[in-house]
């Protein structure tokens, strides 16, 4: 390869999506090394929480709230079901589809773990220029 194109050039700065990627599993981390006393990932954590913000929702739907594809979507909502933080029943619209519900016990997880979250939403928060969220937010538009 020559010289000019070589992807370690000194002349060239950092790739920016290997430190977002870098930068996203480190903030994942932190999150679940908050959230591990709730007993929840952090991505569990968000599925509760749209569920509780817009009450039951197809799977289909939540996949799209969450940022997720619909196959990851499904195994992520199988320990929450088998915890009994969610429910899933049939969609009485479309009986091929299943829609998810947060249980009182989400609700409680909720609960237990918003001082865990907030601690360190704050943390990462403190880290983050002003402005720096809403720059990355603007990077992945809502679908």
């Amino acid at each position: 390869m020559p010289s000019d194109l070589s992807p370690d050039s000194p002349a060239d700065p950092p790739c920016t999506c290997t430190a977002l990627r870098r930068a996203a599993r480190s903030a994942t981390a932190a999150y679940d090394a908050a959230l591990r006393p709730a007993s929840l990932r952090v991505t569990q954590f968000a599925i509760l929480r749209i569920l509780a913000r817009l009450g039951p929702l197809p799977v289909t739907r939540l996949a799209e709230e969450a940022a997720l594809d619909r196959s990851t979507m499904g195994r992520n909502l199988d320990p929450l079901e088998r915890r009994g933080l969610v429910h899933l029943a049939p969609d009485q619209g479309d009986r091929r589809a299943r829609v998810a519900a947060l249980t009182e016990s989400g609700a409680a997880a909720i609960e237990a773990a918003l001082p865990h979250w907030r601690a360190v939403e704050a943390e990462i928060g403190a880290r983050l220029s002003p402005g720096a969220l809403a720059s990355l937010a603007a990077l992945a538009p809502r679908s």
